[in-house]
């Protein structure tokens, strides 16, 4: 029977890539009569293979990355078991390799690619748990700012067109993250027409309710149409820094606001 040589720079380098106990990657070893690769390719499919047992296992934390080049922005959520393994810094790394993966893909939601699953794949090898690509949405087209909470687990992207300086940029996201209600639209043309008419009959029932003559009424009508849209679109709002300042008031002139996204983790 012949004696494997089985190195401690071998075990090392297979638990290195693999995150496997000292024990379990020398017995690998000695299963692939000390051959490294064969020995990382037998544990991976045994492991993925255990982790394919684990994926109904509840993933309530994660974290969010951003990215931006050449005209992309986005952000993805990344998932996994513990809050542990979420703040690891080898998950935020693959949390932010997916995010520039996620640059090649056109406008609109992020597909998990082959090199995306790929990717997670290898750091739910290494920790053991259900880690996953939740979601993840590119804008394209004029500039971006970016907002990413300490703890990674709120993002906001804004995409405009124009001149606007960064600092400026950064706080409106922030506005976007913080302000109660969220903003649903930058502007009222991005109200769901369902809504406004719904709100709009509201008004007018109530104004013509108080039994003041019609013109009256209508007028009581438009300023609370008026008072709801500033409650919910981002440039009607009160800069959550500034409240005497609406966000609109922010944007130099020929700056417009043509999309945003606030990403919180797990809603």
């Amino acid at each position: 029977m012949t004696t494997v040589n089985i190195t401690a720079s071998d075990v090392k380098v297979l638990r290195d890539r693999t995150g496997l106990g000292m024990g379990d990657c020398k017995q690998a070893l000695v299963e692939a009569n000390g051959d490294v690769v064969l020995a990382e390719k037998n544990v991976r499919e045994k492991l993925k293979g255990k982790m394919a047992a684990r994926a109904d296992r509840a993933a309530g934390e994660g974290c969010m990355a951003i990215a931006q080049f050449n005209g992309k922005g986005v952000i993805v959520e990344l998932r996994s078991e513990t809050d542990f393994t979420a703040r690891n810094d080898a998950f935020r790394a693959m949390a932010k390799a997916v995010a520039q993966l996620a640059l090649n893909e056109g406008a609109g939601d992020v597909t998990a690619t082959k090199e995306i699953i790929d990717i997670v794949d290898e750091i739910k090898i290494t920790t053991g748990e259900n880690v996953s690509f939740a979601r993840g949405v590119v804008l394209v087209g004029g500039s971006f700012s970016f907002y990413l909470h300490h703890d990674a687990k709120l993002a906001v992207m804004m995409q405009y067109e124009g001149e606007l300086d960064e600092q400026v940029g950064k706080e409106i996201c922030q506005h976007i993250a913080a302000y109660v209600p969220t903003p649903m639209a930058v502007d009222q043309a991005g109200v769901c027409p369902k809504l406004i008419a719904e709100k709009r009959a509201e008004a007018v029932a109530e104004a013509e309710a108080s039994g003041k003559p019609a013109n009256i009424a209508e007028k009581m009508a438009e300023g609370k149409m008026r008072k709801f849209f500033e409650e919910v679109t981002l440039l009607g709002q009160p800069f959550v820094h500034d409240e005497k300042k609406q966000v609109r008031e922010l944007l130099p002139k020929g700056t417009t606001i043509t999309a945003f996204v606030r990403m919180r983790l797990g809603s």
